[in-house]
């Protein structure tokens, strides 16, 4: 695993090695949606990004930044959503091993799509202890290199490529959002916009059920012990060792959303923008919406961070948010 912290020149270099294989994923804009929103909003599209979500970029930057020795052996993560499926896409285009971890519990569609990438798929127990050993053992058996999905700075630097197309498409941004998890996708971003113009407020959204990264900033160090209880099933993961000191330097701030307020922001998406995105990807625009005091008047890119759910869930989603009028 990488554990240096990545600089915009590893961005820059990221976004180089990448571009073969990533889409330049499009910045759209919603005149309603300002409107609501009390801003201009732009809207950044990586639910259209390979495999459905930003993933697909820090994987293929550290897949494709390996030796020729390094590659033959393999590469070996865990995840049972998109990680895995981004690892598993990037070791077929490089046509190397992609061995992934996943818990016995993990949705059959999610482990359907990383197997059919080509992965061979690792079970284990669904605990942290049982991930990082049965990881430990691919290493063992193969000498396949690990990537972790956030905590990895090849991640880091890779995810930070949103920032620099972002930046590029939409000039004059004075503040930019994303979805934070495990913080990689918010930590290569804040690198990127800072390294291009240290004005630019980097924000983080936020689950206010799953609030670890909020609370790991208020107190100055990692909360590890918070269990989250979210629909956003992408923002479930706790701050890295790596990801936490980039954010307490470069964040303005996490704030949060209540689910309500995520699912009827997700829904104002599809209607507006015509985009499928996930709950996780609506988490910035409902915290938008929910503090329109402090983003007013302001040009803010909001970061769509996938696609991927299941459509089955719908029907209980959208009785969670309540009856289509709140969002008018």
């Amino acid at each position: 695993m990488s554990a240096a912290l990545p600089s915009l020149t590893d961005v820059e270099t990221a976004a180089a090695r990448i571009a073969p294989h990533a889409h330049v994923t499009p910045v759209l804009r919603s005149r309603s949606l300002d409107r609501l929103a009390g801003c201009e909003l732009h809207f950044k599209a990586e639910n259209l990004q390979r495999i459905g979500a930003f993933k697909f970029r820090g994987a293929c930057n550290a897949v494709f930044g390996l030796d020729a020795a390094a590659a033959a052996r393999g590469v070996v993560t865990q995840s049972s959503g998109n990680h895995g499926a981004a690892i598993a896409l990037a070791c077929r285009l490089r046509g190397i091993p992609a061995h992934v971890v996943v818990p016995h519990d993990a949705p059959q569609a999610k482990l359907a799509a990383i197997r059919g990438f080509g992965a061979r798929l690792v079970p284990c127990a669904p605990t942290l202890a049982a991930r990082d050993a049965a990881m430990a053992q691919v290493q063992a058996d193969t000498g396949a290199e690990a990537v972790h999905p956030y905590n990895d700075a090849r991640v880091i630097a890779g995810q930070g490529t949103v920032a620099l197309e972002l930046l590029r498409q939409a000039d004059g941004l004075d503040a930019v959002i994303a979805p934070v998890s495990g913080g990689g996708l918010l930590s290569g971003i804040a690198i990127a916009a800072h390294g291009l113009d240290p004005r630019i407020e980097v924000w983080g959204a936020e689950p206010a059920q799953a609030a670890d990264a909020h609370a790991s900033l208020a107190r100055g160090e990692r909360v590890t012990d918070m269990v989250p209880d979210t629909i956003c099933d992408g923002l479930r993961a706790q701050l890295g060792t790596l990801t936490f000191p980039i954010l307490r330097a470069h964040c303005a701030g996490i704030a949060l959303a209540g689910e309500a307020e995520i699912v009827r922001a997700m829904r104002l998406i599809w209607e507006r923008l015509k985009l499928v995105v996930e709950p996780s990807a609506a988490v910035p625009l409902a915290v938008v919406l929910r503090e329109r005091e402090r983003f007013a008047g302001r040009r803010v890119g909001i970061v769509l961070s996938g696609g991927n759910l299941d459509l089955d869930a719908l029907p209980g989603l959208f009785a969670l948010a309540g009856p289509p009028s709140q969002n008018a």
